[in-house]
């Protein structure tokens, strides 16, 4: 893996963690989610730290380049990550249809009993 391959991993990698940090404090971040990232920034500066560990894992897996390893470890993480965020959205889909339905139910509800003590 490059010099400028390194340098410019850990560069962005604290630059995104600052990020991260700063959008905790202003409350516009949850601290699960923070998580992932610092956890994923901290595994690629370990990676860029040490140029052995990409390499041993590329000849492992039978992949040319260190870095190609390294582009393709971030996209399986990236769809990892998707996926799971694509699970939270359809279980919040699920329960905002649920709670739209039951506050229409006790709407409903509601205005039959009103119309009932009026008669």
């Amino acid at each position: 893996m490059s010099l400028t391959l390194r340098i410019s991993l850990i560069v962005v990698c604290v630059l995104a963690c600052l990020y991260v940090l700063r959008r905790i404090r202003r409350a516009q971040m949850e601290i699960e989610d923070a998580i992932y990232w610092i956890f994923a920034s901290t595994a690629l500066v370990i990676i860029s730290i040490f140029p052995q560990i990409p390499d041993f894992l590329s000849h492992l897996l039978g992949i040319r380049s260190p870095s190609n390893f390294v582009f393709l470890a971030v996209i399986f993480v990236v769809i990892v990550k998707l996926f799971s965020l694509s699970l939270e959205v359809s279980y919040l889909k699920q329960k905002l249809k649920s709670t739209i339905q039951n506050v229409a139910i006790r709407e409903k509800e509601l205005e039959d009993a009103e119309k009932g003590e009026e008669s």
